[in-house]
């Protein structure tokens, strides 16, 4: 009986983990069917805001923060940044604009929330090569640290995630949440450590920033070329309160489900 259990577990795993790439890799192909240039506004979106951002900070403003070569220490925070907002942004509308879909299939919801953090996750990983070549054009030097990408990935994922599953239920019932939403992510992007370092913080900023989870994310990819990012109260935090995130967004994701379901 155990074996027999543990089988159709296995096997509802695997059926769960098909959905959901079938699903990501049709949010992909539909997003961009449309757009003559497809996959390289995967490329073209986050070398275009780099591009804006490096030029106000350092030909436009006077810089004292961040590390030299400054597009790759921008770089390096933008692109996870991107992968950040478009997945939190879209869990607004992750019952809503599948509503028909959801309410006929039986495959377990929270994949109408996962797999838009996994498209989301794909174009992320699409923009690496923007920063593989400006470090390769900067002089940038890669370090052992870039071993800790993959740490970086996970915990990134969790917290969004734990956001995403927070945040798609609620909306359906408080509808300005998602406008909510947006005002919070354009006050997190001045309040992370994007353009500047936690470090250029003044000093009794330090400590609380650490509870900012994208700080220590953040820091976590930029140490693959500045090592001294790298601060590991920062990643334990981040890895904490991404974790305590998830814990949240599963209990009221279950307590919801079924009256979100009757809502839309």
């Amino acid at each position: 009986m155990v074996g027999s259990a543990g089988a159709v577990q296995r096997s509802n795993a695997s059926r769960y983990r098909h959905a959901l790439w079938l699903l990501t890799t049709r949010d992909l192909k539909v997003r961009y069917s449309t757009s003559a240039l497809g996959y390289l506004w995967s490329i073209l979106d986050p070398l275009v805001m780099s591009g804006i951002y490096w030029f106000v900070f350092t030909q436009v403003f006077s810089r004292d923060v961040g590390t030299e070569p400054y597009i790759v220490f921008l770089l390096c925070g933008l692109l996870p940044w991107m992968w950040f907002t478009g997945a939190a942004s879209d869990s607004t509308r992750a019952f809503l604009a599948e509503a028909k879909l959801i309410r006929s299939t039986k495959i377990p919801r929270t994949i109408w929330v996962f797999r838009l953090i996994a498209s989301k996750g794909f174009e992320f990983v699409a923009s690496i090569p923007v920063l593989a070549a400006f470090a390769l054009v900067t002089g940038a030097t890669l370090t052992p640290w870039v071993l800790l990408w993959p740490l970086a990935f996970v915990i990134q994922a969790i917290l969004l995630m734990g956001v995403g599953l927070i945040v798609a239920p609620l909306v359906v019932f408080f509808r300005d949440l998602e406008r909510a939403v947006k005002l919070v992510l354009r006050f997190l992007f001045y309040a992370s450590p994007i353009v500047y370092a936690s470090a250029d913080l003044p000093e009794g900023f330090h400590f609380w920033a650490a509870f900012n989870p994208l700080s220590g994310i953040f820091g976590l990819y930029r140490a693959a070329f500045f090592p001294e990012q790298l601060d590991s109260f920062y990643v334990g935090v981040s890895a904490a309160m991404s974790l305590v995130l998830l814990g949240i967004g599963l209990v009221i994701f279950r307590r919801s489900i079924r009256a979100v379901l009757k809502e839309i």
